[in-house]
This record gives structure tokens, C-alpha cells and sequence, in this order.
């Protein structure tokens, strides 16, 4: 029987008795009243403690709540889907295969279908939906490249994205004439590089096997600064060999658009060899505006903190700065009205190097994730330290190179 449902009867017992009691209560009868009064106060404690629990009734059901509609949000596993094979898998990551959580893994894993549950030939085990959301929102955090370019998820690494270089052709025509065949555009097949991207957070054995270090906030944190960093360099300056293409790889020319062969962008010089321009404000003006008025709405500015600092104190001829600082906390300063991205992988300012890129990266880059991490225990390499690599598929690539400038230092 319910607990709620034991002091309902219980309090209506207790009303049938007093109501009894009052009945044959006289008004001289000083024994029946103090009978009375003690009935009426034990009532009254059975009334608090039944406020209390229905008080504390009514928060469960609450919190029950809010964490159910927690976790049916978009993109996160319901806690009942996944409950079960994460206490294994953290059971896994303190205690190793002598815990038996090992075993209790590969039978969870043959109950999944979800193809992020697979284990790698290596002997990794897959993290966790949830866990794996939660270390790429840290690397979607972190990575400057990523925040601003097009993100999209896919279950291969036979990606394609098509790119409309010209847009349909048109003409002019009157009601009654005959309308001629138009020239179809010319589509550019955009295919990102993918390479496995990994890292390996490492801690003791004694803070592994401490009840009261937290290994799921840990492994978050760790594991997704590690690869916000490991990105932000693939993304700007990759080979696109086992990893993504950067846009900076390949060689810009200065050629402007129209006749710019499409997968190069165009750079535009400082006008000195090894350092900026002894008006850089107009070079910068200069390469904001090459970019067609389709892509600067949404243009951003990225470059370095070394760069920044060279462009602190440049100023136009009347004196307005180039750079504008934010005035509150959380907002980027921005220069010719549009956002500033620091991203530190970006080359200095130096003889040949293209330190600062500008444009509409969410039309210009494309990353392409394959959902899923997985990651394994390694107790062996470093004495007293219990090693995790962890391991996720991500693919790179320029997309729409019309879409991004670059400013090289150089003469012309």
C-alpha cells in the first residue's frame, strides 16, 4: 500500500473518533475533554506529516519531470536507452576488465543498433550517446573554425556537396515569344577529407579508483578541449592527408572572381614584403570589399592574437580605429563593423604568410562530422597513470572559395 495512501486512512480514522468523543463529551465532563484535546493533537502532527510528504511528493514528480523532458531533447538518448550501458561503460573506465564491466559491455553492445555503439577493431568501446554529445558541444565551443563554418553529420565518408558556380541563366521575352534554351550552371563537387582525429586524457590510478573523483565531468572536459585544439589546426592549415583540408592549404592567387579558377581563393596583398601596409586601414578596407555584398553580411574576421595586437593602433586619416573594442563581456570586437574570430592557429605576420582570412565561413567551409567516439583503457604505457584514447571521424574542405579573402604579406 502507498505511503500517501496509509495517512489518508489513518487521518479519517482519527476523524471517526473524535467525532465519537465529541458526541458524548459533556461540559462537565473534564476527563472526556482532555481525551479530546490529546485525539485533536495527535491529529494535527498526522496532518503536518502528511503536508510534508505530499510537499515532497510534488517535488519528485517535478524534478522527475524536468529531467524526462531533459532527456528527450533533440539529439540527447533518453535516460532509460542509455542508463545502463554508461554505469557500465564509467564501471569500465575505473575498474577495467577485473570488474566483469568489460563482459557486461559487449553484452550491452549486442542489444544496441545504434551504429555508434560499434566497437573498433582495437578493442574500444563506444561512448555513450549522451557523453559523446556532451565533449563535441565543448569542441563546438572552443573550436573558432567550427562555431562559424557549416557543420553537417553524415554516416560516411563518401560525402558530397554540389556548389552552383553561375546560377541559371535567363533572358528577356514577351508574352507571345518563343523562349529559347538556357545555358544550365556549372556545378562544383565539393568533397570534404576525413581522417580519425584523436585524443588520449590520462590521469592516475589513485584519482580513478577515488569515489569522489568525478570521471564523467573529467573525461568531458578533457576530452573535448583536446579536440576543439586538435581541429582548430586541421580546419586552417590540415593537409587533407588522414585529416581535413584547411582553407589556408593550397596557393591563393590574385585573381579576382570572374576569372579565378573555382577551389582558389584570392589574397590580397599588405603591400610590403615582410609587414603590413604604412596604411593598413585601407588595405583591410581594400580586402572586406572584394568580397561580394552577397558575403559580407555574414562575414567574419579571423586571425590570431598577434595579429590583433599589430592592429590595435591603426587608425584611417580621420582617425577612427580600425579595431572596435567590445564593451561587454561575451562580445567579439569587431573591425569595418563585422566580427573579429580569434583563432590561434593562424599564421603571424611574416614574409609569405596569410594571417588574417575574411568571409561567410558557413558558405565557405564545410566540416563534416561522423557521429560517435570511442575509446579504450590503457593501464600499461605510463607507470601509475591510467591512459583513455579516445578516437572520432571528422572530414574538411573549401567549399564556395568565393566566399573567403585572404590578406598575404607581400609587396603585391
Amino acid at each position: 500500500m502507498a505511503l500517501d495512501q496509509e495517512i489518508k486512512q489513518a487521518v479519517e480514522a482519527s476523524n471517526r473518533v473524535i467525532e465519537e468523543i465529541r458526541a458524548e463529551v459533556k461540559s462537565g465532563d473534564v476527563v472526556a475533554r482532555e481525551k479530546l484535546a490529546r485525539m485533536e493533537a495527535g491529529l494535527a502532527d498526522v496532518l503536518s506529516v502528511k503536508q510534508e510528504m505530499e510537499a515532497f511528493k510534488a517535488a519528485m514528480e517535478n524534478r522527475l519531470t524536468a529531467q524526462e523532458a531533459k532527456a528527450n531533447r533533440p539529439g540527447v538518448i533518453a535516460a532509460g536507452d542509455d542508463g545502463e550501458y554508461k554505469a557500465a561503460f564509467f564501471d569500465f573506465l575505473r575498474k577495467g576488465q577485473h570488474a566483469g564491466a568489460e563482459a557486461k559491455l559487449l553484452s550491452l553492445h549486442e542489444k544496441a543498433t545504434d551504429v555508434r555503439y560499434s566497437t573498433s577493431a582495437s578493442g574500444g568501446y563506444a561512448l555513450p550517446k549522451v557523453i559523446a554529445a556532451e565533449i563535441a558541444q565543448i569542441a563546438v565551443d572552443i573550436s573558432p573554425i567550427r562555431s562559424i563554418s557549416r557543420v553537417v553529420a553524415t554516416g560516411t565518408t563518401d560525402y558530397h556537396e554540389l556548389v552552383d558556380l553561375t546560377g541559371f541563366a535567363t533572358e528577356w521575352v514577351g508574352e507571345t515569344d518563343t523562349r529559347n534554351q538556357t545555358n544550365t550552371s556549372d556545378l562544383y563537387d565539393v568533397v570534404p577529407t576525413f581522417g580519425e582525429l584523436s585524443a588520449k586524457p590520462e590521469a592516475t590510478r589513485q584519482a580513478i579508483s577515488d569515489l569522489f573523483f568525478d570521471v564523467e565531468s573529467w573525461l568531458v572536459t578533457t576530452a573535448g578541449t583536446m579536440f576543439a585544439k586538435a581541429e582548430g589546426a586541421a580546419f586552417v592549415s590540415g593537409n587533407g592527408t588522414n585529416k581535413p583540408t584547411g582553407f589556408l592549404t593550397g596557393t591563393p592567387v590574385s585573381t579576382a572572381d570572374a576569372s579565378r579558377a573555382f577551389g582558389t581563393l584570392q589574397y590580397v596583398a599588405s603591400g610590403q614584403a615582410s609587414a603590413l601596409a604604412s596604411n593598413p586601414f585601407d588595405t583591410f578596407n581594400t580586402l572586406f570589399f572584394t568580397l561580394k555584398q552577397g558575403y559580407r553580411a555574414n562575414a567574419r574576421w579571423v586571425l590570431n592574437s598577434l595579429t590583433l595586437a599589430q592592429l590595435v593602433n591603426v587608425k584611417d586619416t580621420t582617425g577612427r580605429y580600425l579595431l572596435q573594442a567590445s564593451p561587454a563581456l561575451g562580445v567579439p570586437d569587431t573591425m569595418l563593423g563585422r566580427p573579429v574570430v580569434i583563432a590561434e592557429d593562424m599564421p603571424s605576420i611574416a614574409a609569405n604568410a596569410l594571417p588574417v582570412a575574411v568571409g561567410d565561413f558557413s558558405q565557405g567551409y564545410l566540416i563534416a562530422d561522423i557521429p560517435g567516439m570511442w575509446a579504450l583503457r590503457d593501464e600499461l604505457t605510463k607507470t601509475g597513470y591510467v591512459r583513455f584514447p579516445m578516437a572520432k571521424r571528422v572530414g574538411g574542405k573549401l567549399k564556395d572559395t568565393n566566399a573567403i579573402k585572404l590578406l598575404k604579406v607581400a609587396a603585391s
